[in-house]
């Protein structure tokens, strides 16, 4: 069967997310954190872990989940990002249109979908599918808040631009139940790139430090459902029957 494509993504939610999460760990701004205990669809919000925010549905448990499946990832750039990357760039060439803007959040989208691909199938086992099954789980996800420092736009000017942070992005990730299409649980991260040092910003050099981001929420999901089969393999029912 199918997998009934879900509605566009409405992120009718992140009123809490966007333009109030500051990119930083430290304690402080952790606990200052806007995220209430209960979500409106009643996941609880989990505490002490790796991502800025987790909810979960009651009970929910990776365990029957074997395969996945990965809508396409809706993109958004952080507000008025175009207004106030142009008004720091007084050349008219230099400016990003919303063409450009378009091209990014398309090609981010689609590397979303690659990384995301690679680290859960080919490096987990965990195939990725497009058919509702029971063992299959629904990725939804989202990049919102979305900033490039130096946008690669192939201008006539040859000269570099040297950054010490590509920019940022939030992932929001919901996960469904394939078959019930129920929501079962909510991921809110943000990151932002942590080169070790000043580099000339690129298309080359962007991407390499979207892909060091996306690989790390991927590399979070796998871990959790390796977890999972590690229990269910090292449990009494699935040991082998001695002989």
């Amino acid at each position: 069967m199918k997998i009934i494509e879900l509605a566009s993504h409405p992120l009718a939610w992140t009123a809490i997310v966007v333009g109030s999460l500051v990119i930083t760990h430290s304690p402080e701004v952790r606990a200052a954190d806007p995220f209430p205990p209960v979500s409106p669809e009643g996941l609880q919000l989990q505490k002490d872990t790796t991502l800025r925010a987790v909810y979960l549905k009651p009970g929910f448990t990776l365990a029957p989940y074997k395969r996945v499946a990965i809508l396409d990832c809706f993109v958004q750039f952080a507000p008025d990002f175009q207004r106030n990357y142009n008004e720091n760039e007084p050349d008219l060439d230099g400016q990003i249109t919303a063409s450009e803007m378009t091209k990014i959040t398309t090609e981010l989208a689609a590397e979303f979908k690659q990384v995301f691909t690679q680290e859960l199938q080919a490096n987990g086992g965990y195939p990725v599918v497009d058919s509702a099954a029971p063992d299959v789980l629904v990725l939804r996800p989202a990049i919102i808040n979305l900033v490039v420092t130096a946008p690669d736009l192939m201008t006539p000017d040859m000269s570099a631009t040297v950054v010490s942070s590509a920019g940022q992005m939030t992932l929001y990730l919901e996960l469904y139940d394939s078959m019930a299409n129920t929501l079962l649980a909510r991921v809110i991260d943000p990151e932002a790139d942590d080169s070790p040092m000043a580099q000339a910003a690129d298309s080359v050099t962007n991407k390499m430090a979207a892909d060091r981001i996306l690989r790390r929420w991927a590399d979070i999901l796998r871990k959790h459902l390796d977890a999972v089969r590690g229990q269910a393999a090292s449990s009494p029912a699935a040991a082998p029957v001695a002989n």
